[in-house]
């Protein structure tokens, strides 16, 4: 086996190259790498759309050189998942090695066809960040499809088919898809199965060539085939068996049946002698044995050698944090193998792009007819140019546009929460992402309007993080006309506190409707979900979605008298609020016995989610709906959050009136009213959302069954590096009241934290041992049984740490008895970290492995090595804003007007407030505030900054108020 090992220098800068030299280091548009000197060699290589490309490499070159090559012609930034293989003289089908010269490995390079394949095959396809690189697996799957290597049902493969049909031909049409079969093979047994590809295509109406890759790759990785290259080899009793490699490890198949797999984790050594594989386990802790060593008889020792090459690079690929090192040259004589994986690994592949912050790539989709985002260059000064002739409808237009609204933002390094995918899921977390649906239409409306034909500006290069939804080509500002506009707005600051009302009620009715028209039509008529459930929502939430459409429109009226000019001569009568807050909230008391019921609402749907997986599976499946932007549990709780803005508004009017003001005796009267029904409901709010945390933790971790306790409360929950035989590394920990959790995240589709293991907080002592380890921002927990070294990510960051850990200690020395119940006691051992998905994800749900989890808090403070506590939680219930604002991103030279709701600790946009639901999202933990610099040449006003490492965002508010509103509430958010 291939043992982790430190940081090296690159492949490339060990065989005497510049810094740009191999995959490592290329990003698209760079320059080819520098080759040595010698005579050119013309090499063929066969790409994954059948097309053959010729390269010239020189004669001494490494294999490298001509892998970089190929990525630099497709403008491949993730390009180590992909090899060059042959066929060598002995007709075996081999990799070409990265660092050995390459006319060393292929003799005959004039009848040598190099072919470009995906060689290593994720668990999960959302951790391909760029559309061209799904693409290109996309094609690998139609391909194994084709020569009958991926086997499965007919349900599968028609349902694959159809996907690739849809992305290459677009909407089912009777004719055309028939046709097309006919003349196209995808499975060695297609017309068996016609009439069932035929039905699954007709389902797939407005999806986009990037959706059918998305969905094709979901299917296909769920296959047990999927990625399986199988080896011939034989037992030990002569029995005929195959021998394959994944990410999880070592596979045996009788046929086409997997009958056995051994995990990395139980592997201790990969070897061959002659034509005997050996595969040496290590021993079972659990029972008196020695090492196991298990014999596999190939065909001849360079099958051995060919399958124990790819073993070791997938190992390290998928198991190793870095590339390993090379072996020292011995002086007098060799002894086995110098052959080691090259490349950068998956977790620097993760990396890479996470920290990156790479361009939009064009490409061609070569077989499909489709208008696809290869088709579109960026500096394409016109739009219908690019429309194909047979694209004669309007309805084909439309459908034409929303694949371009949609491409744009597939590459996005957001982890977005529409998509249920996570790819996001090793993202920056650092723009924006929209969503179109399958009708040529956002959110129900039309987008042909939105942007023209044409419109782009020539040579204007569109930001990455842009799309023609959301650029400023779509809303181009008049300033002129905005800066008329501010000065109609009146100048009193009571003004823009009723407007701060106004717009986070029209977001709060939005989120009351999801609850009462969005989730009971999705789950209402399934027969499986109780209806003393469905009618205790209906009976305590539909009365107070009713009693705010009326508080909304009286806002509206008022706030439209308030700044309209033609009231100027009755200044007073319409310009105040508080007699409208004082008649609703006066209503609102009257409904007091509904909001308390909305406690029992969250406790019975959790108890019938418990008591049934289908009623769980329905929840979770509304959750993955755009409208459903929040956890389920958050938007059963928004009435009482809303009393807490009700208050706040009202305290700052009562600030900014003096006592003689007119609106002020009815602010303080409306003021007294809110006050007394927050304090009647604070012990319940205070319950609940602990409850509500712990319920969306329990989602997050796998190995704790009975985190949801009465007793337990939620603490703070962030990344620290934990001290081990192997240095520092990342964990997850998560704080309790009675004990502190620490996980790493699996390397599943379930996109769970796996516990590691727990420390009691009954008796623990802390202490702070920089010194002691000479590690910055360390401290010590000593438990009862073990002690652990821990380091922060800063200062701050462990001083907020410590300060809560000793806060939860001294709550845990005031319980009667320590409580070591925590963990679930299927977790024999803690420092299992690789699982395979059977074993983390056979009893779950499809809907848990589908990659939805991916995108909440603790997965960002993951990302960004942070931390939240339960009262930044309760900071953030309170620092709800909505509104519009001016959206500019760091490269780009417009305004775009968007609708922007701050909420959960992130920003959703929308194109208005009647959306129903948001177009992208922007997650805000790590990100710092702050106003542009002189350099940054903002020349507007009320402009705030934010960013986060290479990521800039520049938004404007409309006032001095709302500009300090803002700022404070981002700046207050622990950001």
């Amino acid at each position: 086996m291939v043992e982790p090992a430190d940081r090296p220098s690159t492949a490339g800068q060990r065989l005497g190259a510049p810094e740009s030299f191999g995959v490592s280091t290329l990003e698209p548009g760079l320059r080819p790498p520098a080759q040595p000197p010698g005579r050119l060699v013309s090499i063929r290589v066969q790409m994954l759309d059948d097309t053959q490309e010729v390269f010239q490499i020189s004669q001494r070159s490494p294999g490298k050189v001509l892998f970089d090559l190929v990525c630099v012609h497709l403008n491949l930034s993730e390009g180590d998942y992909f090899g060059l293989e042959y066929q060598d003289q002995r007709k075996m089908t081999v990799w070409l090695d990265l660092l050995k010269p390459t006319l060393k490995q292929i003799r005959r390079p004039k009848n040598t066809i190099l072919r470009f394949v995906v060689k290593f095959f994720p668990p999960d396809h959302t951790q391909l960040m760029e559309e061209l690189t799904r693409y290109l697996f996309a094609l690998q799957i139609k391909r194994d499809l084709a020569c009958g290597r991926l086997i499965c049902n007919d349900t599968s493969a028609a349902l694959m088919v159809s996907h690739i049909i849809q992305s290459e031909i677009g909407d089912f049409d009777e004719t055309q898809s028939w046709q097309h079969l006919l003349h196209n093979k995808y499975l060695p047994d297609q017309d068996a199965i016609r009439d069932k590809i035929t039905d699954c295509h007709r389902k797939h109406v407005g999806q986009t060539p990037a959706e059918s890759d998305y969905q094709l790759l979901e299917i296909a990785r769920r296959l047990e085939m999927y990625g399986v290259r199988l080896h011939p080899a034989k037992d030990r009793e002569g029995t005929k068996l195959s021998l394959a490699v994944a990410h999880t490890g070592v596979l045996v198949f009788q046929g086409y049946t997997k009958i056995n797999a051994f995990n990395w984790s139980k592997i201790r050594k990969l070897s061959f002698k002659r034509k005997r594989f050996l595969i040496k386990l290590r021993a079972d802790p659990t029972q008196n044995a020695h090492h196991d060593t298990l014999e596999f008889a190939m065909a001849s020792r360079d099958c051995c050698k060919i399958f124990w090459k790819i073993c070791v690079e997938y190992h390290a690929f998928f198991r190793l944090f870095e590339e390993p090192k090379p072996k020292p040259k011995p002086i007098l004589f060799t002894r086995g193998s110098s052959f080691r994986f090259s490349g950068r690994t998956q977790k620097q592949i993760i990396d890479y792009v996470k920290d990156s912050e790479l361009k939009k790539v064009s490409f061609e989709r070569k077989h499909s007819k489709i208008l696809s985002s290869g088709s579109m260059s960026p500096q394409s000064s016109s739009f219908r140019s690019q429309v194909p002739r047979e694209v004669t409808t309007l309805k084909q237009a439309q459908t034409l546009y929303s694949l371009a609204v949609l491409y744009f933002f597939l590459e996005l390094d957001l982890l977005c929460i529409f998509t249920g995918s996570p790819a996001s899921q090793d993202s920056p977390l650092g723009s924006p992402r929209v969503v179109v649906n399958g009708n040529a239409s956002v959110n129900g409306q039309g987008v042909g309007g939105v942007l023209g034909p044409g419109q782009i500006p020539e040579g204007q290069q569109l930001s990455p993080l842009t799309s023609p939804l959301l650029t400023e080509a779509g809303y181009v500002r008049n300033e002129d006309e905005d800066e008329a506009r501010r000065k109609k707005f009146p100048t009193d600051k009571a003004y823009f506190i009723a407007k701060e009302l106004l717009t986070t009620e029209r977001t709060y009715l939005k989120d009351l409707q999801v609850i009462t028209e969005s989730f009971p039509s999705a789950v209402g008529k399934d027969e499986a979900f109780p209806d003393s459930v469905k009618n205790m929502i209906s009976a305590s939430y539909d009365p107070v979605y009713i009693f705010h459409q009326g508080f909304l429109k009286e806002t509206e009226q008022r706030l439209a008298q308030w700044s309209g000019r033609s009231n100027a001569h009755i200044k007073g009568d319409y310009q105040r609020i508080g007699d409208v807050l004082l008649k609703n909230i006066q209503g609102l008391r009257q409904l007091t016995v509904h909001l308390q019921k909305h406690s029992e609402c969250l406790v019975e749907l959790e108890r019938a989610c418990r008591s049934s997986r289908k009623v769980e599976s329905l929840c979770r499946d509304f959750e993955q709906q755009r409208v459903c932007y929040l956890p389920l549990n958050i938007f059963l709780l928004r009435p009482l959050h809303r009393l807490l803005h009700y208050k706040l508004i009202l305290e700052r009017l009562c600030k900014h009136y003096p006592p003689t003001h007119d609106d002020f005796r009815d602010c303080r009267a409306a003021l007294a009213d809110i006050s007394e029904m927050v304090l009647q409901l604070q012990g319940t709010m205070m319950k609940m959302e602990n409850f509500q945390k712990l319920l969306e933790l329990k989602k997050d971790l796998t190995g704790i069954d009975n985190l949801v306790t009465p007793g337990r409360e939620f603490i703070r929950l962030g990344c620290l590096s934990k001290l081990s035989g192997k240095g520092l590394q990342q964990r997850m920990f998560f704080l309790f009241s009675d004990s502190l959790v620490y996980t790493s995240r699996g390397m599943t589709p379930s996109n769970q934290f796996k516990v590691h293991g727990q420390l009691p907080l009954f008796g623990m002592t802390i202490r702070e041992s920089e010194e002691e380890w000479g590690v910055p921002h360390s401290f010590t927990l000593f438990g009862q049984r073990q002690s652990v070294v821990v380091a922060a990510s800063c200062a701050s960051e462990m001083e907020r740490w410590v300060e809560d850990i000793r806060m939860a200690i001294d709550l845990a020395e005031q319980s009667s008895s320590p409580n070591n119940d925590l963990l679930s006691t299927s977790l024999s051992d803690n420092k299992l970290l690789y699982e395979s998905e059977e074993e983390l994800g056979g009893s779950r749900s499809s809907l848990e492995r589908q990659g939805h989890r991916g995108n909440t808090t603790v997965h960002v403070c993951w990302h960004r090595n942070t931390s939240v506590s339960m009262v930044d939680f309760s900071v953030a219930v309170e620092n709800q804003l909505s509104g519009n604002l001016l959206r500019k991103f760091k490269n780009s030279n417009g305004w775009q007007k968007l609708w922007v709701v701050f909420t959960n600790f992130s920003l959703f946009f929308y194109k208005s407030h009647q959306d129903d639901y948001p177009l992208a999202s922007l997650p805000l933990l790590g990100y710092s505030v702050t106003v542009p610099a002189e350099s940054e040449n903002i020349h507007k006003d009320y402009v705030f900054k934010l960013h986060f490492k290479s990521h800039v965002y520049y938004f404007r508010s409309e006032s001095e108020y709302t500009f300090e509103r803002r700022v404070f509430h981002l700046s207050s958010s622990h950001f």
